[in-house]
């Protein structure tokens, strides 16, 4: 099983920036997400940066979530800074 997710932030231009619990750090691109059925509603900025962690994945209030495996595998990873 992949890790999951720790915490999660929206930034500006419909990205996650996300940590995980294997303390490693992605950002992950929802752009391609944006055109298709319930993901839709996530052009609006202000509802995108609603997103939250529950249970191991990010979710939005109306009940969009991204699989965590995919959150894991397809984000960018970030170097660990140290």
């Amino acid at each position: 099983m992949n890790p999951r997710v720790k915490s999660v932030q929206a930034t500006d231009d419909y990205a996650l920036v996300l940590q995980f619990t294997d303390g490693s750090q992605g950002v992950y691109d929802c752009k391609s997400l944006l055109d298709f059925g319930v993901f839709k509603e996530l052009r609006d900025k202000s509802y995108f940066k609603r997103a939250s962690v529950n249970s191991g994945t990010v979710v939005w209030p109306n009940q969009q979530d991204i699989c965590p495996d995919t959150l894991y595998l397809d984000a960018v990873k970030l170097e660990n800074a140290s």
